[in-house]
């Protein structure tokens, strides 16, 4: 199944093209409900949790987050999503060059503890944003090109605290119907890329098919939520 996709590259251009042309179906102007259905799960009865957000875009549910006492950092290639973040939220916020980051800028909100990296994910380390407790993927790992997974998982990995409680959107479908993205990520893939260092939890599988993806031709679309935690040495 894996192969139907394996080719498929999306530059970085091309989403910034998504967002300068408002072609941005994947946003969703209200908190994801698998965020919110398993919330105390991923706090795990914590206070004032980083959660970090990869390809955050212009997510509500950073604010959400926030408006609990936790922290988020986020990293977007598009300024446009991040300045529509604070706007759409009234919030105001700082802008600032990042050393560690030649051409990035991180923008940090006035009233809430949230910073906003525009730069290329990849170029993002725990040099530059810390470790974290938490880590929210909802639109991430089935948005970036398939043959870059690994390289993927390698950086979630190497941002992960020892307490920290990865809580994983992916998407199941006939990819010989649709070419992505959002693209297939199976469950088996799940485990060889986090596997051998997290221990993995499904969480919850449920049918998300919507007009808009029998729009792409798809039949079937099954929606899974994975709780990934670093395994105890």
């Amino acid at each position: 199944m894996l192969a139907q996709q394996a080719d498929r590259v999306m530059a970085l251009g091309e989403w910034e093209e998504r967002w300068q042309e408002d072609r941005i179906g994947f946003h969703q102007p209200h908190v994801h409900k698998m965020l919110e259905s398993h919330i105390d799960k991923v706090l795990a009865g914590r206070t004032g949790v980083r959660f970090f957000f990869p390809l955050c875009g212009k997510a509500v549910d950073m604010k959400w987050l926030a408006d609990m006492g936790h922290s988020v950092v986020g990293v977007e290639i598009s300024e446009k999503a991040i300045k529509q973040f604070f706007e759409d939220n009234n919030m105001t916020y700082s802008e600032e060059p990042v050393p560690a980051l030649p051409g990035a800028k991180v923008f940090k909100g006035s009233e809430r503890n949230i910073s906003l990296y525009q730069s290329d994910l990849y170029n993002f380390s725990s040099t530059i944003g810390g470790h974290f407790g938490a880590i929210w993927d909802r639109g991430s790992l089935v948005a970036i090109n398939p043959r870059d997974r690994e390289k993927y998982a390698a950086l979630i990995i190497s941002l992960m605290a020892k307490d920290c409680r990865y809580l994983l959107d992916t998407m199941l479908y006939n990819p010989e119907l649709y070419e992505g993205p959002p693209f297939l990520v199976p469950d088996d893939q799940v485990n060889s890329l986090f596997g051998k260092s997290c221990d993995l939890e499904l969480l919850e599988s449920f049918d998300s098919l919507t007009d808009r993806q029998r729009g792409w031709g798809l039949d079937y679309l099954d929606e899974r939520v994975h709780l990934i935690t670093p395994k105890s040495i």
